[in-house]
């Protein structure tokens, strides 16, 4: 019975909607004539019947009232309803009074088309109110109780999918919002029970009332992260699982609301602002044009790889040293986008010859330079890896897109290069000292520059995946420091502002991104422990351990003050720090290859303090250091 009403729908909906017009017109003229019709105009009205059915049928039709679902009727729908039964009913009012002539009753056509839209409207709402009502009520055993937090649109959205779906498996107890002026309000037949702090003495009451609450649905898309901590803390009193929808830019991509539940993710207690790109500059800098991304298979990496392909460049080259993970966004990246010609190439930036081939072999006109050793405590450990990797790499880099003249480069920085601390962003400070310089010595050459940014959540080493994998295995989850803070952004947010970045300036800049305030690493395993339905030091312990080699309490941006101005995006500064000739950065390198050549750590070190003074490491070398720095020799 069911695939037959889905396979004839559109006839049955016409035919239910001639019933409606034929009953109309025959109750009119009952109700013109006291229900007692005189004999000599029952003739009249099946000429009526007749002409109204076929006029209103063909109106409802061009009208698209035969298509949709009825169980979704909405005011939308009640509007195109209204205008189609105006319009149908003027039409056969004049062809009655031409067909059928003055004798025709004139109260008729009022009655009629108050009739004809009630029954056509109500008929609608009528099967929304079965789905959501009546079955809804039937199917209500073994539902989970549900709170919705956000007594706003998204809550009324919710509510309204939910009843229309009754598979959902959810029963709707009523809502929780923080706005006075809703308290003790009902929406769509549900109370507004109380604010966001009520919610233990709410799911208490309901309790008492025979309603078990399981869930909290938080419907609040354009909520602040200090918001969202404090309806999840409100969650957490009650002992409640916490589940969201999302903001503006993913219910974009969904076709339902309710489709788009999902838990909680960390990302929302940060509540940053969506980024404004302008595209069309974006697009003119890539579209049809060779690009080369080094460092492809890393967290950065791979999302420029994807972020770039959606701009349409002649071929992507996929550059990394990584074979499987190349593999992997090779792989990811020919599903994506099937017409794009992508390139995986294995290589390391170490090797000039391997650079210079790939750069000539494409023809790159645009090089986005992620690739670099990033993991501080690692890193002070293997001075002169670090130093091989992040700056004879770009200095590689830099020359190759030199020697083969592309016309764009930019390089990935850190906010650990502002007043280093430790050997990766001592590393990156020189970096960036190579890029901006090359920029200053070359004439209509490689336009180079660099982005400066901070942690990028869930990236590869972050302190996110790692809080993930203790929080799951029990804990202890680990903190360096009560005080420590950090600056985040998410992976997406990174390199949309850094392909942004790269269509302003004319070389040698230095673009600081706008990271937003910094989070305490103890705030974020808090509420990653919270998000995982456990509380913080009594499920979980957070335990600190005191900060390892090379960290610091508080990073840097720079990004206000003396040597910082605006761009005409809000969240890209410019950071104008001092430059070095090129011809002195060609002689360091050669004397900083012979030292490496040595390994000769020490050496090396104040070789890099020449060029950034204000490098002064958070402590000495170790003899841990030193004894692993003698093994690799």
């Amino acid at each position: 019975m069911r695939l037959f009403l889905i396979r004839y729908r559109r006839p049955l909906i016409r035919l239910c909607q001639l019933a409606i017009v034929e009953f109309s017109l025959v109750a009119a003229f009952l109700l013109r004539f006291d229900f007692s019709i005189p004999r000599a105009d029952v003739r009249l009205l099946i000429r009526g019947m007749l002409l109204a059915g076929f006029l209103k049928t063909l109106t409802f039709h061009y009208a698209k009232l035969d298509r949709g679902w009825w169980r979704f009727v909405g005011i939308t729908d009640l509007y195109q309803i209204l205008l189609a039964n105006a319009a149908g009913s003027g039409l056969f009012t004049m062809s009655a009074l031409v067909l059928l002539g003055f004798r025709f009753p004139r109260s008729v056509y009022f009655l009629d088309f108050l009739l004809c839209f009630l029954g056509t409207a109500g008929s609608r709402f009528a099967v929304r109110i079965y789905y959501e009502a009546v079955k809804g009520e039937f199917r209500k055993t073994g539902k989970k109780g549900l709170l919705i937090y956000g007594a706003g649109n998204a809550g009324m959205t919710l509510l309204r999918e939910i009843r229309a779906n009754p598979s959902l498996g959810y029963d709707v107890v009523g809502f929780l919002d923080d706005n006075p002026h809703k308290r003790h309000g009902s929406l769509m037949g549900l109370p507004v029970l109380g604010a966001g702090r009520d919610a233990p003495r709410v799911v208490d009451r309901c309790k008492q009332a025979g309603r078990n609450v399981e869930e909290v649905l938080i419907a609040m898309p354009s909520a602040s992260g200090r918001q969202m901590q404090e309806a999840l803390a409100n969650c957490r009193a009650a002992g409640l699982a916490c589940k969201t929808v999302p903001g503006l830019g993913e219910l974009l991509k969904g076709q339902f609301l309710s489709s788009q539940i999902r838990k909680l993710d960390i990302t929302d207690l940060l509540g940053r602002e969506p980024v404004r790109l302008e595209e069309g500059r974006i697009r003119l800098a890539l579209a049809g044009r060779s690009v080369l991304i080094t460092g492809a298979a890393g967290s950065i990496g791979s999302e420029l790889c994807r972020q770039v392909a959606r701009f349409q460049p002649r071929v992507l080259i996929a550059l990394d040293q990584a074979e499987s993970d190349l593999f992997r966004i090779d792989l990811e990246l020919r599903n994506k986008f099937p017409s794009l010609e992508i390139v995986a190439q294995l290589g390391d930036i170490r090797d000039f010859h391997r650079l210079d081939e790939v750069i000539r072999r494409f023809s790159v006109q645009s090089i986005f330079h992620a690739a670099a050793y990033k993991h501080v405590p690692m890193m002070e450990s293997h001075v002169l890896e670090a130093v091989r990797n992040n700056v004879l790499g770009t200095y590689h880099v830099v020359l190759a897109a030199q020697r083969n003249r592309v016309p764009n480069l930019l390089m990935i920085s850190s906010d650990k290069a502002v007043n280093p601390v430790n050997v990766m962003g001592l590393t990156k400070r020189v970096a960036e000292l190579i890029v901006s310089s090359h920029s200053n010595h070359t004439d209509g050459g490689t336009r180079c520059v660099s982005v400066r940014f901070g942690n990028v959540l869930g990236s590869n080493g972050s302190v996110v995946p790692l809080f993930e994998q203790q929080i799951a295995a029990g804990g202890p989850v680990t903190v360096t420091h009560p005080k420590v803070r950090r600056y985040f952004m998410t992976v997406r947010e990174a390199v949309q502002l850094v392909l942004q970045a790269s269509t302003i300036g004319n070389g040698s800049e230095i673009f600081v991104l706008d990271m937003g305030e910094p989070v305490r690493i103890v705030d974020l395993a808090t509420n990653m422990i919270r998000l995982s339905g456990r509380v913080p030091d009594q499920d979980i312990e957070i335990r600190f351990i005191g900060l390892r080699p090379g960290e610091k309490l508080y990073e840097e941006l720079i990004t206000q003050g003396e040597g910082v101005r605006p761009t005409y995006h809000d969240k890209i500064k410019i950071f104008q720090g001092r430059s070095l000739e090129w011809n002195a950065i060609e002689s360091w390198m050669l004397e900083l290859e012979v030292l490496l050549a040595r390994r000769d750590e020490p050496a090396v070190l104040a070789h890099l303090d020449k060029l950034v003074p204000e490098y002064q490491p958070a402590s000495p070398p170790t003899a841990e250091r030193a004894q692993v720095a003698a093994a690799t020799g």
